[in-house]
């Protein structure tokens, strides 16, 4: 049976007020990333104001994350976006295909009724090593 290692990096937020779950979890050789949002690490305010810019901070938290455990963005093989307001999606679609490298992952967006913190957007992956 796999075993499953809890991934943690100073360099993206920690989960909010201590809740119960890791940045990300590795079984294997794919790692399963937690929804990211527009946190720094170490703050508690969201960064940016648009959904451009909230998206740029969310992929520099999956970045550090992914890199923590020996993987990288383009490795990312599928993705969950999470939009406060489907009118975001294009903009943040420009961010998103920035990021993703020349093969994107598999993806789903889909409008949430609310965020954490009051975020515009959220992502969590699932990349290999």
């Amino acid at each position: 049976m796999a075993k499953k290692f809890a991934i943690r990096t100073e360099k993206a937020p920690a989960p909010l007020q201590g809740a119960p779950y890791s940045q990300a979890v590795r079984v294997d050789n794919l790692v399963f990333v937690s929804g990211q949002i527009a946190l720094r690490p170490g703050e508690s305010a969201l960064t940016g104001a648009t959904v451009a810019e909230q998206t740029e901070q969310v992929f520099a938290n999956l970045k550090a994350i992914l890199e923590a455990v020996g993987s990288r963005l383009d490795w990312m093989v599928k993705t969950t976006v999470f939009l406060a307001r489907m009118e975001d999606f294009t903009e943040m679609n420009e961010v998103y295909k920035r990021h993703a490298g020349e093969v994107p992952p598999a993806r789903s967006t889909v409008q949430a009724a609310k965020l954490p913190a009051g975020a515009l957007v959220e992502i969590e992956a699932i990349a290999h090593l």
